[in-house]
C-alpha cells in the first residue's frame, strides 16, 4: 500500500471516495470541493492505495476559529475519514490519524479534532480507539429566513 498527497492525477479517485462517504452529494460538488483542496496551503489530502485500487482518504484542515473541547488555535482538523469496507480492521484509519498529527504538527497546531453523527456509533468507537476523547455532543438547527 502507498500513500498519496492529493494531486491533479489522483482528484477524481478522491472524489469518488468522499461520494461514498457523503452519497447525498454529487461527483461534480466532489470534485469541486477537491480543486479547492489543491489550492489551498491549510487543507490537505492523503490518498492510500492498493495496488491499483484507492481505498482510503483522510482531508485535513487548520482551523482558526473556535474548535470545540480545543485549548488552543490553530487546530488541525479531520473533515473527512473514510476507508473502504473490505480494508477496514487492518490499520489503515491509524495509519490515517498518524498522517493527519504529523501534518497538524508540522503546521504549528498542537492538538488534532474531528466529529461525526450522533448515531454513527462506528465512528464514535473509533475515534475512541485512537485516542480522541469526546468533547461534546451538539444538535444543530436551522431556520429558513
Amino acid at each position: 500500500m502507498t500513500v498519496e498527497l492529493i494531486s491533479t492525477s489522483n482528484i477524481k479517485a478522491l472524489a469518488q471516495l468522499m461520494l461514498e462517504l457523503w452519497p447525498d452529494s454529487s461527483f461534480d460538488e466532489e470534485l469541486e470541493s477537491c480543486i479547492i483542496i489543491l489550492n489551498n496551503d491549510n487543507d490537505v489530502c492523503y490518498l492510500i492505495k492498493d495496488k491499483e485500487t484507492y481505498i482510503a482518504f483522510i482531508h485535513l484542515t487548520v482551523r482558526l476559529d473556535y474548535v470545540e473541547g480545543a485549548n488552543s488555535s490553530p487546530v488541525a482538523y479531520i473533515e473527512g475519514l473514510y476507508v473502504k469496507e473490505n480494508w477496514r480492521h487492518l490499520g489503515i484509519g491509524k495509519k490515517m490519524i498518524n498522517l493527519g498529527t504529523e501534518w497538524g504538527r508540522q503546521k504549528g497546531c498542537r492538538q488534532l479534532a474531528s466529529d461525526t453523527e450522533l448515531n454513527n456509533v462506528t465512528s464514535i468507537e473509533f475515534h475512541k480507539r485512537m485516542g480522541f476523547f469526546e468533547a461534546n455532543r451538539i444538535v444543530c438547527f436551522i431556520m429558513d429566513l
